[in-house]
């Protein structure tokens, strides 16, 4: 059986009917954030509402991104490096992860129910050595060795491999 080195890549999107609490804390902060954050790219003059007019008026204000995703960062350090929502199939061990990425998908400093975020969760390397039933497959070890201890993550929406390196055959 060929090997793989992957990164799995796992996105939720958090807005105003989000039902969990960390994503309700998340959603506050990262909109207050931008309220602040979002007066050195608009203009005085012709201000305007939506991020997504923003951008169209100033390619600068892409940085926003970026900006209020350190809102987030407390909250994301609070995870310790295990996304709770996806666990693999026996429900014992969380997807692991080493870096994020905020993304703003809509907001507008009018209305916070328009407030929209994503966040991408970043998985180390892990060795995929297959697809079973559904399930990724997958080592923490991505050293070449005769045996490994696998986890097995259900296929699922928003759960993708984002990076994929192929090894020599088993």
């Amino acid at each position: 059986m060929d090997k793989a080195k992957i990164r799995l890549a796992y996105r939720i999107e958090i807005d105003s009917s989000s039902v969990f609490l960390w994503d309700k804390y998340v959603w506050e902060d990262t909109f207050k954030e931008y309220l602040m954050q979002n007066q050195q790219f608009n203009s005085k003059e012709n201000p305007k509402n939506t991020f997504r007019e923003l951008l169209s008026e100033n390619e600068k204000a892409v940085q926003l991104h970026y900006l209020v995703g350190i809102a987030a960062e407390g909250y994301v350090k609070q995870l310790k490096g295990n996304l709770h929502r996806i666990t693999d199939v026996l429900g014992n061990n969380y997807l692991p992860f080493v870096n994020y990425q905020l993304d703003i998908i809509n907001t507008d400093i009018t209305d916070p129910s328009k407030h929209k975020i994503g966040i991408t969760f970043y998985s180390p390397f892990l060795t995929l050595i297959g697809i079973v039933e559904g399930n990724y497959l997958v080592s923490k070890n991505c050293e070449s060795v005769n045996g490994l201890e696998t986890l097995m993550f259900p296929v699922q929406p928003h759960l993708s491999i984002c990076y994929y390196e192929k090894n020599n055959p088993l």
